[in-house]
């Protein structure tokens, strides 16, 4: 297995994955709008359902921005329409994620401790913000559940570097 990091300022990997609800989501390339895409661990984690939570209160805010928001897990379909169903989120969420992808993606990956847990390997927490021509402007890779990017502040810093055309860090 080969597992890449993308890297800021390289452009993030194309793929499509299942779309609750139906379609395919699709990532990387060159978009119309610039991408939030969040790579959560799936409904077995407390901490992901919190994240998606504050996600669906700020939804429009990051819209509002420019950007199509998206989150992806490893979960089947009917783990997937469960969340939805329970917590009411209404942005894009794709499921399936497969190690390949998550290996393209460069996320950690974590076997189940236990059948409880889940059933399958799933992909650490991962946010990529991308620009409108594939770019990945921020990358945040953790490899457990309790380090994930403020919301908020990343949609600050997210504006501020829009507005003054400012480069991908952490380049070198």
């Amino acid at each position: 297995m080969i597992n890449t990091k993308p890297e800021a300022g390289g452009l993030l990997p194309q793929m499509s994955f299942r779309k609750l609800g139906g379609g395919t989501l699709d990532i990387g390339g060159t978009k119309e709008r610039h991408t939030l895409f969040i790579v959560y661990r799936g409904k077995h984690c407390g901490r992901c359902k919190r994240y998606l939570n504050g996600l669906q209160t700020r939804v429009a805010d990051w819209e509002a921005a420019g950007f199509d928001v998206l989150a992806v897990s490893a979960d089947p379909e009917s783990k997937a329409q469960a969340d939805v169903a329970e917590f009411g989120w209404d942005f894009d969420l794709g499921y399936g994620l497969t190690e390949d992808q998550m290996q393209l993606l460069g996320v950690y990956i974590s076997d189940p401790l236990s059948p409880d847990e889940t059933d399958r390997r799933f992909a650490e927490p991962a946010v990529f913000c991308v620009l409108l021509d594939g770019v990945i402007q921020v990358v945040c890779l953790s490899n457990g559940p309790a380090a994930r990017p403020d919301l908020d502040e990343l949609l600050d810093g997210m504006k501020f570097n829009i507005e003054h055309k400012r480069p991908a860090r952490g380049t070198v």
